[in-house]
C-alpha cells in the first residue's frame, strides 16, 4: 500500500525519488538529494537493470542481468538484485 511505499521503500530508485521531494516549508532544512549518475537514453537503454547508471548500490550483476521482480514482503514487490539487503 502507499504507506508502505513511503515508510519502507525497497528499490533504490524509489528511495532516491522520495529523497528528492522538496519540502514546502522555508524553515525546514531539507536533505533533498539529487539522483547522481548518467541519465540513460530512452532509445538506447542500458543493459541489465535500467537504473544501474544512477544507482549507488549497483554492482557488475546490475550491468549484466535484468533483475527479476520478487515479493520482498507480503504484497511488496521489487525488481532489484539487492532488494531486502540494502
Amino acid at each position: 500500500d502507499k504507506e508502505d511505499l513511503y515508510n519502507n521503500p525497497i528499490h533504490p530508485y524509489t528511495r532516491a525519488l522520495l529523497a528528492a521531494i522538496p519540502v514546502a516549508n522555508p524553515e525546514y532544512k531539507s536533505d533533498m538529494s539529487i539522483i547522481k549518475g548518467e541519465i540513460p537514453s530512452n532509445v538506447n537503454l542500458p543493459k541489465g537493470c535500467k537504473f544501474n547508471t544512477r544507482c549507488p548500490f549497483a554492482k557488475e550483476i546490475c550491468k549484466e542481468q535484468v533483475p527479476e521482480t520478487r515479493e520482498i514482503e507480503k504484497g511488496h514487490f521489487c525488481a532489484c538484485h539487492f532488494a531486502g539487503e540494502i
